[in-house]
């Protein structure tokens, strides 16, 4: 195979990327001048060296702690459970939530192959067992068969800690429309609708 093929194929492992986009950036480099090409490439090796799992969270970091787990203003009583690290930037940028994150490192998919013990579950029952005084426990896993099931799963082996459980409210989107939702999301915004403020 040739350089532009090899290069295909690796940019086609990535998520959205399909062989045609992957051929339309490649073509798109090869008019680039061959520095910017030299900094790509440099920095996805380094990217590759210095970015690991936060030791405490999961999260993507630099260090061997991430900066959310140090900041001394947020909430340790508070832990929100998420998939994976791009999923925590789309809560920061709500601005609502100020609590600490754990990152599982996927979800559940049995036909993958992907079980408990290949994700962050039991470092999660332990970080909650050694946590002091009341926790609540946020599930923010995504709305998809596989993230139900996680959610599920995590809540049963949560029971034991006596952290109080939660699940984020799943249903319509702001601005969608009735007509165009499926069933399970219109059920699931029946289930966790809320007293209208008076």
């Amino acid at each position: 195979m040739s350089a532009i093929d090899d290069l295909n194929v690796e940019l086609s492992r990535l998520p959205g990327i399909g062989r045609k986009t992957a051929a339309r950036l490649i073509y798109h480099l090869l008019k680039q001048p061959k520095s910017t090409v030299e900094r790509l490439a440099e920095t996805l090796k380094t990217l590759a060296e210095k970015v690991k799992p936060c030791n405490r969270c999961g999260n993507m970091t630099e260090s061997d702690i991430c900066f959310l787990c140090t900041d001394p203003r947020r909430d340790d009583h508070l832990i929100c459970v998420v998939e994976e690290s791009s999923d925590i930037d789309a809560i920061e940028n709500t601005g609502e939530f100020r609590g600490r994150y754990h990152v599982l490192g996927g979800k559940l998919s049995p036909l993958d192959g992907i079980g408990p013990d290949d994700l962050a579950m039991e470092a999660l029952r332990e970080r909650v067992s050694a946590t002091e005084g009341s926790l609540e426990v946020i599930i923010a896993t995504n709305p998809s068969m596989e993230g139900e099931a996680t959610a599920t799963y995590m809540s049963g082996i949560l029971k034991s800690t006596g952290a109080k459980v939660t699940r984020i409210a799943l249903g319509l989107p702001v601005g969608g429309d009735l007509q165009y939702a499926d069933g399970v999301t219109i059920a699931q915004a029946m289930a966790a609708r809320r007293e209208m403020p008076v």
